[in-house]
């Protein structure tokens, strides 16, 4: 019992110790608070000024900094603004403009232009411009052109995000941003030819273009950006063929161009994207075949290059080799021949679309074994015969298995059935086997007049198919097997 009394006072003890200690370091925050003299890092005059300047001709001229935000780095920090300290002074590296997480810096509607005072800032690392421009038609706004060398060495991050307002081009000055990693211009007004020199940013990690109005052909500078991870210019108005140093893109995981005009073959080069993911090539222009080199894609997860006059067949590709591939999208590509035994060796594949396609002959049963599949799509096309899928399959998939428009395409009903059939397919008729004369008539489908059944079975009677008598025992014969089946 004594040992447990002297422990618990020493416990005691030290809960008070504890408590003084927390008491003194909150008092002396009060204290620094109250008193802003007393930071041990102060900020540059120059530099809090060129900061309170460079907001304020974004955010309006009712933003006056130094009564709101006196000490901007330490006690009063400006929401979407950050500091680091560089030789003991704060220094401004971060600056998002916009409504953006709570952010309270968002614009006002009559920016005229891009204030100089940002480039004042020679340690700023990261600026972003989100939903700041809004009307192109009464407040457009452009990029500015100069003093984008001031931040050469320092700028790493450089986003404009949902700025409809904001229209030009994109100035070739952005060349000087040797130390850029990631530049952002998704959903704005921009237009114009990208600049060859976003090439030279050699530093790039990011290259992300979506959503605007570029046109002209993608630049084959953009080959140089070895370091590049993700590659997103989709719905724009690119034109031409891809370059082929894209092939130099060795670290990319991301390449989406969907939903441009792109032309042109698919480049063999581009089987060099070893580290590729994704590859999205949709709604373009596309034609000349499926290049054989995308079997070489071996990382790849995704694969669209839907909505292409592609054309070809697919047997030109060992799609046994894409054993990552999780979702292809083939869909509306012209594409023509059969389906190739090798797509159902695909074991992760989770979706596949070849609808909308000139595929012919038999579907193989094989597909509905693969062991990820959620979605198969293979409707307008031109499959013929029997699909022999189980009603499971039918069942687990419902509407994700699409067979409709497939003419001469029909399922076999199990002798169970309980009504998990493939939407919009017919059922196989049942086989009649008629004997006449010694001759055996298989799988006659009399009631779809099955011209092309009827001469054959006219011929095997020992009639011509190619002359008067001949058509005229086609129409009798018809008659007499229509009467037996009554």
């Amino acid at each position: 019992m004594k040992n447990f009394s002297t422990i618990a006072t020493q416990y005691i003890y030290v809960l008070f110790f504890l408590h003084y200690c927390c008491c003194t370091m909150f008092v002396l925050v009060l204290v620094q608070a109250a008193d802003p003299s007393s930071s041990e890092a102060p900020m540059h005059k120059a530099e809090q000024q060129a900061l309170y300047s460079a907001v304020q001709a974004f955010v309006g001229s009712w933003w006056n900094g130094s009564d709101l935000y006196p000490d901007p780095c330490g006690w009063t920090p400006i929401q979407g603004v950050y500091c680091d300290l560089y030789n003991d002074f704060w220094y401004v590296s971060v600056i998002n403009i916009g409504p953006l997480y709570d952010n309270s810096l968002r614009c006002t509607a009559n920016i005229v232009e891009f204030s100089h005072h940002l480039f004042k800032l020679k340690h700023l690392k990261v600026l972003s411009f989100f939903s700041c421009f809004l009307s192109p038609s009464q407040n457009p706004i452009t990029i500015s052109t100069s003093n984008w060398e001031k931040l050469a060495n320092s700028l790493e991050s450089l986003e404009f995000r949902s700025n409809p307002g904001l229209i030009g081009t994109v100035p070739n000055t952005f060349g000087y941003l040797r130390n850029l990693q990631s530049l952002v211009l998704l959903e704005n007004g921009l237009g114009g030819n990208l600049p060859e020199e976003i090439g030279t940013l050699v530093n790039l990690r990011r290259l992300v273009l979506a959503g605007n109005q570029f046109s002209g052909k993608i630049p084959e500078s953009f080959g140089g950006l070895s370091k590049l991870l993700i590659l997103d210019a989709s719905r724009n108005k690119l034109s031409g063929s891809l370059p082929l140093t894209f092939g130099s893109l060795t670290s990319l995981l991301k390449l989406d161009l969907s939903n441009n005009m792109l032309e042109g073959k698919l480049p063999r080069e581009i089987g060099r994207l070893k580290n590729l993911t994704l590859l999205d090539l949709g709604s373009n222009k596309i034609s000349g075949g499926l290049a054989q080199s995308l079997e070489e894609l071996v990382s790849v997860k995704e694969m669209v290059i839907s909505n292409n006059p592609i054309g070809g067949g697919l047997k030109s590709i060992e799609w046994q080799n894409l054993q990552s591939l999780e979702i292809l999208d083939l869909s509306n590509t012209c594409l023509t021949g059969n389906i190739h035994k090798s797509m159902a060796e695909m074991k992760r594949l989770r979706f596949l679309g070849l609808n909308s396609n000139n595929l012919s002959g038999r579907v193989s049963p094989r597909l509905a074994a693969l062991p990820c599949i959620g979605a198969l799509y293979l409707y307008g096309n031109n499959f013929t015969g029997e699909l022999e899928f189980s009603e499971s399959f039918y069942r687990r998939m419902g509407r994700r298995f699409g067979a409709w428009n497939n003419p001469k395409l029909c399922y076999r009903a199990e002798g169970n059935s309980t009504g998990h059939v493939p939407y919009g397919v017919k059922s196989c008729k049942q086989e009649t086997t008629i004997n006449i004369s010694g001759n055996v008539l298989s799988n006659a489908k009399l009631s779809e007049a099955n011209w092309d059944h009827s001469i054959q079975f006219v011929a095997s009677l020992g009639f011509s198919s190619c002359n008067l008598d001949g058509v005229l025992w086609v129409i009798i014969v018809q008659g007499m097997l229509f009467i037996l089946l009554l």
